[in-house]
């Protein structure tokens, strides 16, 4: 039984179907640079997944359309090409932290700049804070509703409503802020 295959769509281009251990039903995910890939379980066919994927058709050309309009609009921050000096980055951002931390009474144990991609911060259960180094390519204000994001997690571990209080208290209308998040999360890749 093949693991994956490519099946060229009209309309949306090649589609990568590829099987998966997790996916209890057919999930079909539009990745930057990457296309369509679709998850399939383990007992059905890539046959059926396809047809899945022609009813899905419109769908899946709407994302892809608004795939290219984000990729455009926010070519620097995309553009791999351009390198981040670490260094810097972890200096300005560990600063920034400080800064918040200091300002609104917060108290973390230590910090980790790095490379990821899926997340621009998170905050461990001892702690710890993570962000992601790409963060310095984002405005100012985002860098700094993420930063208050994962130090609000140092107080309250989920995203309860107690939680989101807490953060709208810290910063101007911030279920708006991650809305905008939700534009950079190509820069992530």
């Amino acid at each position: 039984m093949a693991k994956s295959v490519t099946i060229e769509i009209d309309g949306v281009g090649p589609v990568l179907f590829e099987r998966s251990r997790r996916a209890k039903h057919v999930n079909i995910s539009i990745r930057p640079f990457a296309g369509v890939r679709v998850a399939v379980p383990y007992g059905l066919s890539f046959k059926k997944a396809e047809k899945i994927v022609h009813s899905r058709k419109e769908w899946i050309q709407k994302h892809l359309a608004k795939m290219a309009q984000i990729r455009k609009k926010h070519e620097f921050l995309l553009d791999s090409s351009v390198r981040i000096n670490r260094t810097l980055a972890r200096r300005r951002l560990i600063k920034r932290l400080n800064d918040l931390a200091g300002e609104y009474g917060f108290t973390y144990n230590r910090v980790f700049i790095r490379n990821q991609k899926s997340r621009w911060g998170s905050c461990s259960s001892r702690n710890n804070i993570s962000l992601n180094v790409k963060l310095v390519r984002l405005p100012d204000e985002l860098v700094d509703y993420v930063i208050l994001h994962e130090l609000v997690h140092t107080r309250v571990k989920n995203h309860s409503k107690v939680f989101w209080t807490e953060l709208s208290s810290l910063v101007e209308d911030a279920k708006m802020m991650r809305s905008r998040m939700k534009e950079y999360a190509l820069a992530l890749l």
